[in-house]
């Protein structure tokens, strides 16, 4: 079997709306989670490009929908803002999920949202919200639980099988571990996102 090639990446462009997104008709594909949850970084080491997505230890960094076009013409990646950092003045916080929930029932182009969740902390209430946008919009979503480096394999897979039925029945894809730093997962997550930008093309 042929090893798996990493597509290219490249930055494009970041923007407030969707009225403001590129141009070129490609298929989206965007990730959501909690502010520090770890989105810049999955992006960053599904893409094997250490700043590509800017990080910081501070939550709350993405406040803008970041465009990532993938493999030339295959599509974009969008990191969108991340939702409940609560040391923000409430205008703002309300300001980051208008643009989420805009992005969600606007985007013509969205073929598949990354819902991100952390494993130590399982299911949050601000996720279910996300989970009830993807459903109210008719988006397909999958679940990718980061972190998995923190926990032992033990209470890593126990964690993980406790998410998957209730994500499933809620109509995720699939629901698959990932580590950021050892990059375990990197291969799977990839055949689900490339699946959907060829299923969207």
């Amino acid at each position: 079997m042929p090893r798996f090639t990493i597509p290219t990446a490249e930055f494009v462009l970041s923007c407030p709306d969707v009225a403001r997104a590129p141009r070129r008709p490609l298929p989206e594909i965007a990730f959501a989670g909690r502010s520090n949850v770890g989105k810049s970084s999955l992006i960053n080491s599904l893409t094997q490009r250490k700043n590509l997505a800017l990080t910081s230890r501070t939550p709350g960094k993405t406040r803008l929908l970041n465009y990532f076009l993938i493999g030339g013409d295959l599509g974009y990646f969008v990191d969108l803002p991340g939702y409940g950092y609560a040391k923000v003045g409430g205008d703002t916080l309300r300001e980051w999920g208008r643009a989420l929930e805009n992005y969600l029932r606007d985007c013509p182009r969205l073929a598949l949202v990354v819902v991100i969740l952390d494993v130590r902390r399982g299911l949050t209430s601000l996720d279910e919200q996300m989970l009830d946008a993807c459903l109210v919009y008719r988006r397909p979503w999958l679940a990718v639980i980061t972190k998995s480096d923190k926990l032992a394999a033990q209470a890593r897979n126990h964690a993980v099988n406790s998410l998957s039925g209730p994500l499933i029945s809620r109509g995720a894809r699939a629901v698959l571990p990932y580590s950021s730093l050892t990059h375990d997962g990197r291969e799977i997550v990839w055949e689900q996102l490339l699946s959907a930008f060829r299923e969207n093309s």
